[in-house]
């Protein structure tokens, strides 16, 4: 093989090939607006005439059979989008294996910095409307090039060296993506629990862009609704990803019937759909989702009563026992699902913190080993997730194979006396008069922890780690808040400390970018202002001044230059190994449970598998449109 060859990749309908695996807010009614295209003919329901052949009895599942509804409960009607992340339609997207594989492209070339998509033939938009390349040509040239819709232009993860591809409309079913270099940040971001969809629905979208219908019609059709320009309008009705749109044609497996505002939302399958199993049915097999608002607070008591037929969302490991109680007499069962993120409660030391003396103490290696070292994490196993958690720091989890066991524990044991030295040697070995340890600057060390208000399981475990700390000096101040209003004293430099969830790509493979362990995203509490400097190339916040995290910078760099899967991992396991170092996160136990509420004759869902918001798309990879009932009377459920 030569080495032309070795950075080819290759995907159809069957994955990765040999070559590849070698190189490892309510919408008003618009649609009085669009007149409706006149057809010969309406087509008949029916998926393309390639479709995606998926076999569920690989996977140890059933092949189902079509109807009935199922039932989810939401806290708030805009929530409805998630049904967009689970619900997991992509242009490529991770099978159960996190293997990325076509799904609505039946192929996928990639040479270089050459993208070739192949589309279906026969696919349709569930309005009926063919699928073509004009879609993905709408998209880049009247959605990420227009100004009005994309004031900063095309998305990041088109652009290489901060320049975008040469987008080639090759016929209606090929489209082709060139850069000069390797992107291999394209794919993966295809494949994201939230869906960039470089294509639109040209035929609908085009009736109110100026481009198309003139900027007086546009604009007097956005006056109609009481919009301030067309842009505004063109937003609300591009609604693929908010589902609060019934106009808009989608590729989904299910489309929304309903419009905002509203209490009970329902969407039915999609006629025009992409997959079918190998028996010849069309997926998905379910022919409606119903999702009904409940305030947060009942959200489990209506799934302990029998309320939801499917639930996730919004249930959390201490309402497993609650929700167990309730299976015989509801007839439901209760799967506990791994949760691949690095650790459920870690602690973000900010290093471009505003305050000097802070910002110095949070630079101190020693400083941030000796707050990993104090920290009792069996006690807060124990009482958090019923020890059944996996203690250390934040980092991968062992079902990645870039997991190493000494990424979990390095400086993240428990020895108080070894913390108690390294605060000494980091200048903090004068006291007041109740132990309390001072800065060197005089003030006493009270350390104020900022954090999501909505966090229960956070705000619960810095009870205990407040009582840890204290015992080597240090007082601990719990300060919860808007999470919007946290990222925002965050990004500006007023936080301290935050505390949070951990690393939420805890099960990556060496494809996917290792965003999270460099300033290379503003929301990442440990570096916000290094961050913004690298995401507003400069025009905001501060650039990096610590060699070590400069590091972790040049890797990322290193990551996005090659499309080399052997040195994408490498890199990766340096920078996770930098993160384990230096304890620039300080992490305390993962490995939780997610309760995986399912009706008892819903079948397809699997007991066990991973959960996560990244890569898994929460229960996405496992296929949502797979599931059926396996009893007469359950599919023929009606809503209520």
């Amino acid at each position: 093989m030569n080495d032309r060859d070795r950075h080819d990749v290759h995907m159809s309908d069957g994955g990765l090939s040999r070559r590849a695996f070698l190189v490892g807010v309510a919408v008003a009614p618009v649609a009085f607006l669009v007149p409706r295209f006149a057809r010969a003919g309406t087509p008949a329901p029916g998926p393309p005439e390639t479709p995606l052949v998926v076999d569920p009895l690989t996977a140890g599942r059933k092949l189902g059979t079509r109807g009935g509804t199922i039932r989810t409960l939401i806290a708030k009607a805009r929530d409805v989008r998630y049904l967009s992340v689970y619900g997991y339609t992509r242009l490529v997207g991770y099978d159960a294996d996190l293997v990325l594989q076509p799904d609505v492209l039946a192929a996928v070339a990639v040479e270089g910095g050459r993208f070739t998509f192949t589309l279906r033939k026969g696919h349709r938009w569930s309005d009926g409307e063919p699928f073509t390349t004009q879609d993905f040509r709408y998209y880049w040239e009247d959605v990420a090039n227009d100004r009005d819709l994309s004031p900063g232009g095309p998305p990041d993860f088109l652009l290489v060296d901060g320049r975008p591809p040469v987008v080639e409309i090759v016929d209606p079913m090929t489209v082709r993506y060139v850069w000069e270099r390797p992107n291999p940040r394209f794919l993966p971001a295809l494949a994201a629990p939230r869906d960039p969809l470089i294509y639109r629905p040209a035929h609908y979208l085009k009736m109110v862009h100026p481009r198309y219908v003139g900027r007086d019609k546009a604009e007097a059709a956005a006056k109609s609704q009481k919009l301030r320009g067309w842009a505004a309008l063109h937003n609300r009705m591009d609604d693929n990803y908010e589902l609060n749109n019934p106009d808009a044609p989608t590729l989904q497996g299910w489309r929304p019937r309903t419009r905002a505002p509203a209490t009970r939302f329902v969407f039915e399958r999609n006629p025009h759909y992409h997959r079918v199993d190998t028996a010849g049915t069309q997926l998905p097999y379910l022919d409606r989702i119903v999702m009904d608002v409940a305030s947060t607070g009942l959200l489990v008591a209506k799934t302990n009563a029998g309320e939801a037929d499917l639930m996730f969302r919004g249930l959390t490991m201490p309402d497993i026992p609650s929700l167990k109680e309730g299976e015989r007499a509801h007839g439901y069962r209760t799967n506990l699902w791994p949760m691949a993120r690095g650790s459920e409660i870690a602690l973000y030391p900010n290093l471009t913190t505003l305050d000097p003396g802070w910002r110095a103490l949070n630079r101190d290696v020693r400083w941030r080993h000796a707050l990993s070292l104090a920290i009792d994490r069996r006690t807060l196993n124990n009482t958090l997730l019923f020890g059944l958690g996996t203690e250390g720091n934040d980092t991968a989890i062992p079902a990645s194979k870039l997991y190493s066991p000494e990424l979990r524990t390095l400086n993240a044991g428990y020895d108080p006396a070894a913390a108690e030295k390294l605060l000494d040697a980091a200048g903090l070995d004068k006291r007041d008069a109740s132990g309390i340890r001072l800065l060197p600057d005089g003030r006493l060390l009270e350390l104020v922890v900022e954090s999501d208000g909505e966090a229960s399981m956070v705000l619960d475990g810095l009870l205990l780690i407040g009582e840890f700390w204290r015992e080597v000096g240090i007082k601990l101040v719990v300060k919860p808040q808007e999470r919007t209003n946290l990222r925002r004293r965050s990004i500006a430099g007023m936080t301290v400390m935050v505390a949070a969830q951990g690393l939420d790509l805890a099960v990556p493979t060496a494809i996917m970018p290792p965003t999270e362990l460099s300033p290379a995203q503003s929301d990442h509490y440990s570096w916000p202002r290094w961050s913004l400097h690298a995401e507003t190339h400069g025009a905001s916040g501060e650039p990096c001044d610590v060699e070590a995290v400069h590091r972790l910078i040049d890797l990322d760099r290193q990551w996005r230059d090659t499309d080399d899967v052997g040195k994408q991992a490498e890199i990766w396991r340096e920078m996770l190994m930098n993160h384990a170092e230096n304890t620039w996160v300080i992490g305390t136990v993962g490995g939780a449970l997610q309760p995986v509420v399912a009706a008892e004759h819903l079948a397809n869902l699997p007991v066990k598998a991973l959960y996560s918001f990244e890569p898994t798309a929460m229960i996405g990879v496992q296929r949502l449109d797979e599931v059926f009932w396996d009893r007469p009377t359950e599919r023929q459920a009606s809503l209520r």
